[in-house]
């Protein structure tokens, strides 16, 4: 798995990276369990920080969009809750049991959304916002 040092990953924007790089740190634990043969265990750990975290980390970039006035708000908005609503459905699954095929989705989907989200969205968010701020 890639670093969240990765420079396709980073935004530019400090706590849009710091909290990034949280999440990769928890998706690497994630994968590790999962290599170790323990992530059936691993996974409800990382689904409780995952519902924290997109609960803060959208809350924040929205917050940051408004202030700004980002002209693309409505689509990265609809983004986070598309992601919300699958994020939802997979926690019910996992919910009626763990399996390894339901640890194996979670970790596809985590790894699917940062590589499209963070690399295509955030980046646009970060550019903007670092301008925007380059020009007060």
């Amino acid at each position: 798995m890639e670093a969240a040092s990765d420079k396709k990953y980073i935004t530019g924007v400090p706590w849009q990276d710091k909290q990034h790089g949280e999440l990769f740190e928890r998706i690497k634990e994630l994968i590790s369990a999962m290599e170790r043969g323990e992530g059936e265990k691993e996974v409800l750990k990382f689904m409780d920080f995952f519902d924290e975290y997109i609960v803060v980390h959208f809350h924040d970039e929205e917050k940051a969009m408004n202030a700004c006035q980002f002209p693309d708000a409505l689509s990265h908005i609809k983004e986070h809750t598309n992601f919300i609503d699958d994020f939802s459905s997979l926690k019910s699954e996992l919910n009626k049991g763990v399996t390894p095929l339901l640890v194996e989705e979670v970790k596809k989907r985590v790894l699917l959304w940062l590589k499209t989200h963070t690399c295509g969205s955030d980046k646009k968010l970060g550019a903007f916002l670092v301008r925007k701020a380059a020009s007060l």
